[in-house]
């Protein structure tokens, strides 16, 4: 359910059609207070709403685009000091759970940030307020935003009050396990090289596509999986590819449960 909008923006701007967010209320939950306030309405603007003119880079995408980065090199940095004795690929692992489309939905929806999306009304109809992917890319989009006007300092502050803080809770649940970081671990410790995804299929429209992906592992191996983009797809896919293989090696469940 879409939830009132206040008539006023902070500052006394006024909230008009084109732009009908709370930026207070946005701002106070995200404990970040914009100099340029355009950035946290561009933000929290889902593709959906500029389906009809157009004009999709006053989306949100762009911004997801460089949080996505900024969250990379910020969490990066943090498990390379607190763990400096684990190897790559451990830290790696942890990487992959904590930038995960799952942990940071996770936290967009806690937080209710998912709250202020600008949607359309089909996006709105069809859940897309309370959809993972959106959340995942509202939590970089919003981290984007703060990056554009106050930099690293403030976005690093952002990373750790509503992720990092929390990285020993995320890293033991077991729902953000990452497939497609231990298919490549396990296939590697075979000797059987990395494995490979393609795209089999895209469906839907572009603000709400379906991706169908297939990963095939030492041409042995080879299994499908679905996600609303291709990062869940490809975990969805190596899910099922070692399932399949655990049928018939038990080397798999050994190596999981490690």
């Amino acid at each position: 359910m879409i939830q009132k909008i206040t008539p006023w923006f902070a500052n006394g701007v006024k909230a008009t059609e084109s732009q009908p967010l709370d930026i207070a209320g946005i701002t106070k939950i995200i404990e970040y207070d914009f100099n340029d306030q355009s950035l946290i309405v561009q933000a929290v603007s889902h593709r959906s709403y500029y389906v009809e003119s157009g004009n999709h880079l006053r989306s949100n995408e762009l911004m997801e685009f460089l949080g996505d980065a900024v969250l990379d090199l910020v969490v990066t940095d943090f498990l390379y000091n607190k763990f400096p004795n684990e190897n790559e690929g451990l830290l790696s692992q942890k990487k992959a759970i904590l930038v995960s489309r799952k942990v940071l939905g996770k936290i967009s929806e806690e937080k209710g940030f998912g709250n202020y999306l600008i949607l359309n009304k089909g996006e709105e109809k069809t859940g897309g307020r309370k959809r993972l992917s959106n959340l995942a890319n509202l939590f970089e989009a919003i981290l984007g935003a703060i990056y554009l006007d106050g930099g690293i300092e403030p976005s690093r502050k952002f990373i750790d009050s509503f992720l990092i803080k929390r990285y020993k809770e995320l890293l033991k649940e077991k729902t953000f396990f990452n497939y497609k970081s231990s298919l490549l671990e396990f296939a590697q410790s075979k000797g059987w090289g990395a494995p490979t995804y393609s795209v089999l299929e895209e469906t839907g429209p572009d603000h709400q596509k379906t991706f169908l992906i297939r990963v095939v592992v030492n041409d042995d191996w080879s299994a499908s999986g679905t996600g609303a983009n291709k990062k869940s797809a490809e975990q969805n896919a190596a899910k099922q590819t070692l399932d399949l293989i655990a049928k018939s090696n038990s080397d798999v469940k050994k190596f999981l449960k490690n």
